[in-house]
């Protein structure tokens, strides 16, 4: 039997069905035919919370702990996080002197003549320098918690010693520092290194070979009369040369030939001020240039000429 061709149905395709605007909205939040909720299935919503939560709590886990050691290490602003061997510092803390040369480069301290304005500069280096040792009031914490050290009186737990200026008299800018007189005053210090205790050299009966005669005499002579005096970090200046030891002159050490023992380990306290030792030269030779060596002396105090460890060197030429 043939089929008459003009006898098969046809099935005519026609345009879907425009739907209006709140329909198609409706649909989106859940629809019906298919089971989803906003254009996902509810198993497609559960593994992307899934998701979500495990990635959120590992960010989070990894945010606190990152915190945490964080405020362990600097939880305290006034304690270094590295100190001593594990700092760029070290365990040695070096020597510094003022006033400093206008040159960074230079270690020369040199003025022609004993007017005012031959010598300014140096004075008001020094004057710049001691201020914060003049105007304890003006300082963080100074007046507050200072407390007056002696050698057998340490001060007590968030004290701080104070810094006796009228010491280093005649070495006191009243006196022009005496660079008025051809007879300057140089200022030393030990930089600071947190929780950093000298070793004294404080038995007469081992001091080093290679310390210098008038040191022995002087701790021999000053422990007999208070060992309490013993327990201090010594310094030593001399020419570098025996030509430099002859034009140098005599020298006053100034409040003490060294730095007390009682004003360290230094903590970072408030109102904490270095202590100084003024050396004065007394009477140098003029018109000649004298190297002068300052060293720092304490068992746990390195020595080394050429890294400039544990010692300071300047220069001193008056016209």
């Amino acid at each position: 039997m043939i089929r008459n061709p003009r006898l098969q149905e046809f099935q005519i395709e026609t345009k879907p069905e425009r739907k209006p605007g709140r329909q198609k909205f409706t649909e989106f939040l859940r629809n019906t035919e298919t089971g989803t909720i906003l254009g996902r299935t509810p198993e497609s919503w559960g593994k992307i919370l899934i998701f979500y939560l495990i990635f959120y709590s590992a960010l989070f886990a990894l945010a606190s702990i990152c915190m945490v050691t964080f405020l362990q290490q600097y939880i305290n602003p006034r304690v270094p996080r590295l100190q001593q061997d594990y700092g760029l510092i070290g365990t040695s803390p070096g020597l510094g002197f003022r006033p400093l040369p206008p040159d960074v480069r230079s270690t020369l301290i040199w003025y022609k003549g004993t007017g005012y304005e031959s010598y300014k500069y140096w004075e008001d280096q020094l004057i710049d320098f001691l201020s914060v040792y003049k105007k304890k009031g003006q300082t963080a914490g100074a007046g507050q918690n200072i407390f007056n050290c002696d050698f057998k009186h340490s001060p007590p737990p968030g004290k701080v010693c104070d810094v006796d200026i009228q010491g280093w008299s005649p070495c006191i800018q009243e006196n022009h520092f005496s660079y008025h007189l051809f007879s300057p005053c140089i200022f030393l210090k030990l930089n600071r290194i947190y929780g950093w205790r000298p070793e004294f050299y404080n038995d007469t009966r081992h001091l080093p070979k290679e310390m210098p005669k008038d040191l022995v005499s002087h701790i021999k002579n000053i422990t007999a009369y208070n060992k309490d005096y013993a327990n201090m970090v010594w310094i030593s200046c001399q020419g570098e040369t025996p030509a430099d030891k002859e034009n140098i002159g005599p020298i006053t050490y100034l409040p003490y030939q060294g730095f007390p023992g009682y004003f360290y380990p230094y903590e970072n306290a408030e109102g904490y001020l270095s202590p100084l030792v003024a050396i004065h030269l007394v009477k140098p030779n003029t018109g000649i240039l004298i190297n002068i060596e300052c060293r720092a002396w304490a068992k746990n105090i390195k020595y080394d000429r050429k890294e400039r460890l544990g010692v300071v060197h300047f220069e001193l030429m008056l016209q």
